[in-house]
């Protein structure tokens, strides 16, 4: 029986799970409360530059190929996808270094800088490698519903690999702290200190030096309009400007409908791919799973302080990635995660896309996008924000050895209390929960309601955790729970 599905929210979780739900024959509706799809992944378009709002890395094109393929699609159905080389460049102090895009150059640049070291990077891509597919064939597409779905022969093996964390592994095999950083820096995908993570996570090493960095044409807001196609290529109305204020429940505990613009539309299913503590204030407090003190108490990713610069000549000593690891990241880690406060010195990143890809900026020009990541729930004021950009501004000058600000032709900047009010994002976090050894699959909020029949969460609060990639499976798992258990 083909059913009524409303989705809260349109970001990749939400569209993923619209697209396999109305794949299977449901009528599907998709609530946005803002005035383009995307959720966190939205577009500023200004002067002729174009600025991915949220997210700007493509990792893992496997799991994009995955998700078109169950709909006998390809990306390049799409979108152009283009390799980067190098991939990214990291900033010391006193130099910097260029990761390409392929494991023989890496290896190479780390016997330049650690001699010695090529064959214990091969053995730790080996094991990542390893570990990357155990990750993708056992565990991610795996509902999170029995603490038994982690076990398996080769997950058995891996025990070990749960107990230890990615930075001791780390400094086991490696001494220069310049090789360290970026050997710990793809696990920051997951919300958490390297120390903090479960040495199986070293996977991302191998989406990072194993599967490459890659760039859709025009953005990673491409991806976010492939998918939109495709789900009204598939039968799903988008609804946009469509805030929804109330998940309806009758007496017996079924979730029946929802209240938008003060409007109620009635539905056999929701789904809401919305942050996940806002979504369970939509309902009455008696059919809440978790309390105030349970989210109080988990660790969130970071947030984030964004710039969105346009500048009026092209820029000197850059590519299409940046991470300025040239401050203490220990300290920076410790303000976020431990004490959490405004950085002394902050660690940044800093992505020109123009640098690759002419139609984001015009002729002649650079767009200029720089994060640092924050604790949530910070103070966030005007003031503060043009602190910390005159201090990232400086660093930046200095390392690429350039003066750029008398070219800023404009800036933007997004941070905690825009987070809060565009997204409802709990405490302001930029990319959900952590993914630490006790928010890990079942451990993690439940894609299905323990209290509330027909009513499913989706995206990065939840299984399998904080990312692209991660929230495009989340939403195919739900969409599997709803067709498993939805009456």
């Amino acid at each position: 029986m083909n059913k009524k599905i409303a989705i809260i929210g349109s970001g990749f979780s939400s569209l993923s799970a619209a697209c396999y739900l109305a794949k299977e024959g449901n009528m599907v509706t998709i609530y946005e409360k803002n005035e383009t799809v995307g959720g966190r992944a939205r577009r500023l378009e200004k002067d002729g530059f174009t600025f991915d709002i949220g997210p700007s890395w493509y990792w893992m094109p496997d799991i994009f190929e995955r998700f078109f393929a169950d709909f006998d699609k390809k990306p390049s159905d799409y979108y152009q996808l283009d390799k980067l080389n190098p991939g990214y460049t990291v900033y010391f102090e006193n130099d910097k270094i260029n990761i390409a895009d392929n494991l023989d150059e890496i290896k190479s640049t780390f016997e330049d800088i650690e001699p010695g070291s090529s064959q214990p990077l091969q053995e730790f891509m080996d094991k990542a490698s390893e570990n990357y597919d155990i990750a993708i064939k056992n565990l991610v597409y795996r509902p999170g519903e029995s603490p038994l779905e982690l076990v398996t022969p080769q997950t058995v093996r891996k025990l070990g690999a749960f107990v230890g964390n990615v930075s001791k592994d780390v400094r086991k095999k490696f001494k220069n702290p310049k090789l360290i950083s970026i050997l710990e820096f793809p696990v920051l995908f997951l919300g958490a200190t390297p120390s903090n993570t479960p040495s199986f996570y070293n996977f991302m090493n191998h989406a990072d030096f194993g599967l490459g960095t890659w760039h859709p044409k025009g953005g990673m807001y491409e991806v976010i309009l492939a998918m939109k196609k495709l789900a009204e290529e598939l039968g799903v109305v988008i609804k946009t400007n469509a805030p929804v204020q109330k998940i309806l429940v009758n007496e017996s505990n079924h979730a029946y409908g929802l209240m938008v613009n003060d409007q109620k539309h009635l539905f056999d299913t929701i789904v809401s791919g919305a942050d996940y503590h806002h979504s369970e204030t939509l309902l009455e407090p008696q059919y809440r799973q978790y309390s105030e003190s349970y989210w109080d108490k988990k660790t969130f990713a970071p947030s984030s302080l964004i710039f969105y610069v346009g500048f009026d000549k092209k820029l000197k000593n850059i590519e299409h990635h940046n991470l300025f690891f040239d401050t203490d990241f220990t300290k920076h880690a410790n303000e976020i995660y431990e004490q959490p406060q405004w950085p002394e010195e902050p660690l940044f990143y800093a992505n020109f896309t123009s640098v690759t890809d002419e139609s984001t900026a015009p002729d002649g020009c650079e767009n200029g996008f720089f994060l640092i990541p924050l604790a949530p729930d910070l103070e966030d004021t005007p003031a503060l924000r043009e602190q910390y950009f005159d201090i990232i501004m400086d660093r930046f000058e200095k390392r690429t050895n350039q003066n750029v600000k008398n070219s800023i032709i404009f800036k933007e900047s997004f941070c905690v209390n825009d987070f809060k009010e565009q997204y409802n994002s709990y405490k302001g976090n930029a990319y959900g929960m952590a993914n630490t050894l006790l928010q890990t699959a079942f451990l993690k909020p439940n894609l299905r309601s323990k209290k509330v029949k027909d009513l499913f969460f989706t995206g990065q609060l939840t299984v399998p955790g904080p990312g692209v990639p991660p929230s495009l499976i989340s939403g195919k798992l739900t969409a599997q729970l709803v067709k498993k258990y939805s009456l």
